[in-house]
């Protein structure tokens, strides 16, 4: 056999380390945390190009993996700063960049994205653990300054459900509080055999863009008022008022109101009379949750707040 030469050594290294990672066999995934690595390299640039990276953006990635993504990143941002929870992988797409120029470029931080205080970043792109979708959209649209653009992969319903409209049996409270603030497209499909390991479901890509300026509406106020009307989207709104529940926290909220605002109030107070005239003053007591669209639900909270009702 061949004797192995230093020259031979180093250029097998130099191709293996060029070469797209498929470390995965090494260990194995860790599918409650979501770890599905994507291995399809066009569907990696498509989504790379959606999200219209210039040389001078940082770009957070949210679960970089082996970094598959990451390199793709790196060839075009300034700086790409990837949040990863798994030691492991941290290890792996650190690896992926040791000893060439985007070394300098790729800052590591292990932990959790949600908890984490993140710096300043550009642009978001992620392949998206399925237990923190949620936390994960609103955490980047209630940054102080929001990413330009998130182009972000999701479990398909999930993905469907921020760009459902009124009417479309997947709309929900979800559907309205991230149209709210951001104008959300959906990208690409992505099928399930494009994962190692493979997850149950297919896939989606969707780019979402913080509105600008900022709807001037308060995050809480606005997310109490749909936490009610959705409680059952397919009944009418009034029938979520009727709850002992929601009257006991309307009612709280409204003698706080009138007591920083020095209003005299009926004790008790029949809560119940001034959200049933509300209701019928916007005509909105008989509409269903499901059917209404973002004005229709702003006009809600304007007609309760003139009447001094809140719901945070």
């Amino acid at each position: 056999m061949g004797k192995i030469t230093s020259a031979k050594r180093k250029n097998a290294v130099a191709a293996a380390n060029s070469a797209p990672v498929e470390r995965l066999n090494i260990f194995k995934m860790n599918t409650g945390l979501g770890q599905h690595m994507l291995k399809n390299p066009l569907v990696a640039q498509g989504i790379v190009d959606k999200a219209d990276i210039n040389s001078a953006d940082i770009v957070l990635e949210v679960g970089p993996g082996t970094g598959n993504l990451t390199v793709k990143i790196l060839e075009k941002a300034r700086k790409v700063i990837a949040v990863e929870m798994d030691p492991r992988m941290a290890a792996e797409v650190t690896k992926r960049v040791q000893g060439k120029p985007e070394q300098k470029k790729l800052e590591v931080i292990l932990g959790d994205v949600i908890k984490a205080d993140l710096p300043y970043f550009d642009v978001c792109i992620s392949n998206t653990p399925y237990q923190i979708s949620s936390p994960l959209v609103f955490k980047l649209l209630n940054l102080p300054r929001p990413p330009r653009v998130s182009v972000l992969m999701f479990q398909r319903e999930f993905a469907m459900r921020l760009v459902a409209r009124p009417g479309d049996p997947l709309y929900c409270r979800l559907s309205v509080n991230v149209q709210m603030w951001a104008t959300v497209t959906h990208i690409m499909k992505v099928g399930k055999n494009n994962f190692k390991p493979p997850p149950q479901v297919e896939s989606s890509v969707v780019r979402i863009e913080p509105k600008n300026p900022r709807p001037p509406v308060d995050f809480e106020e606005w997310d109490g008022l749909l936490r009610i009307c959705f409680v059952r989207k397919n009944r009418t709104i009034s029938a979520g008022f009727k709850s002992s529940a929601v009257t006991d926290i309307l009612r709280k909220n409204y003698r706080t109101y009138c007591s920083q605002n020095d209003i005299m109030v009926d004790d008790p107070v029949d809560i119940s009379i001034v959200i049933d005239r509300v209701l019928e003053e916007t005509e909105m007591g008989n509409k269903r949750a499901g059917k209404c669209d973002e004005a229709d639900f702003l006009k809600l909270l304007y007609a309760f707040h003139q009447v001094g009702i809140h719901f945070a």
